[in-house]
């Protein structure tokens, strides 16, 4: 075994409850630090903790003008997410934070316990335009540590305070907490969730997404969110050429049949940290197969790992890309599932009275 061999061994190891293998150094660091085989056997592994620290931003509503999104704004209560699913293409924005794309990602967590009174800051603004706000478009915000910072809690009460329409994407049963919040919202028109179920498997949910609920329990949420009166879309992302793509159309069923009115996938997204880190994994999880998974995703990426060009970054192109959308397409029409949930109102926006404020005579 040659020194490069035997660092690699020690940078590769399997965490329980983790995804990636490794914490390589972000884009934006000078330096690389890298392990030395000494003669010395490593010490046995200490189990990575969580680490959270907090974020008091200036505004929290983020816009966007990308041609392939249908929001226009978000709101992101959390930095990093626990969840650690493999795939993440949110991972490379811990590099500029400083920290890694990999292991940094899953256990070192910002939360920004202000963003409820920024928000609603924001929105008391007069030159304030309403718009659906989209949650969860970047990192779970029904991750575990909501439980204790309830960030998310607290952005749904200014939400329906202001009668704001709201589309949050999770894959975390937390949700269920705020079912007395987003019901009403749902049931007047002014919120929809999106739940991203990956597979079936739970052998391979749990390598790939160590920290999410089973997929059972995914389809579950998904029934006790339709029956609070929240439409529900299912999200099959990512789709993974080679692992998961064979489950398609059982999962739009299982999902169908659980309550979910719409749905949507997306091709698995390798941008910057996120194609190294996916490989390492692959590569360790699933030997027999990763030579085929990544040679299917160059197929539907121009011969690259990721194509970021918008039109083609969610669905890929070539001939497994339409094989693909005509899948989606023939199953989605064949189980009455729409691409999108009903849009959401805007007219019921209202700004509360605030202390100082003149009020109403009638």
């Amino acid at each position: 075994m040659t020194q490069s061999d035997l660092t690699l061994s020690r940078k590769l190891v399997t965490r329980r409850g983790r995804a990636a293998l490794s914490n390589r150094v972000g884009r934006f660091e000078p330096y690389v630090v890298e392990a030395v085989e000494d003669g010395w056997q490593p010490p046995e592994e200490e189990p990575l903790r969580t680490e959270v620290s907090v974020e008091s931003p200036r505004k929290v509503i983020t816009r966007n003008a990308s041609p392939d999104l249908n929001f226009d704004r978000s709101v992101n209560p959390y930095r990093g997410c626990e969840h650690g699913c493999i795939y993440c293409f949110a991972r490379p924005t811990h590099a500029w934070l400083g920290y890694s794309a990999g292991l940094d990602f899953e256990t070192r967590l910002i939360a920004r316990p202000i963003a409820p009174d920024r928000l609603r800051a924001e929105l008391l603004r007069p030159s304030y335009e309403v718009a659906p706000i989209a949650i969860g478009t970047n990192t779970d915000p029904y991750q575990p540590i909501e439980r204790r910072y309830r960030v998310m809690r607290g952005l749904l009460d200014v939400l329906s305070e202001f009668r704001h329409p709201v589309g949050v994407v999770t894959k975390g049963t937390l949700i269920e907490r705020d079912l007395d919040i987003l019901g009403e919202m749902g049931r007047a028109g002014l919120a929809g969730v999106g739940v991203s179920v990956t597979t079936l498997d739970n052998a391979v949910s749990r390598a790939m997404e160590p920290r999410v609920p089973a997929p059972a329990r995914r389809l579950k949420m998904i029934e006790r969110l339709a029956e609070a009166g929240v439409p529900v879309r299912v999200m099959v992302s990512p789709v993974v050429p080679g692992l998961t793509d064979h489950e398609l159309e059982a999962i739009l069923g299982a999902a169908r049949d659980a309550g979910a009115v719409a749905a949507s996938y997306i091709l698995l997204r390798l941008p910057g940290e996120v194609g190294p880190l996916f490989r390492e994994w692959i590569e360790q999880a699933f030997p027999d197969r990763a030579a085929r998974v990544m040679g299917r995703m160059r197929q539907m990426r121009g011969g690259e790992d990721y194509d970021a060009a918008f039109g083609t970054r969610m669905v890929g192109e070539g001939e497994f890309a339409r094989l693909l959308a005509h899948r989606f397409d023939l199953a989605a029409r064949r189980l009455g599932l729409r691409r999108d949930l009903p849009q959401l109102r805007h007219d019921l926006f209202k700004r509360p009275a605030q202390p100082g404020d003149q009020l109403s005579l009638f």
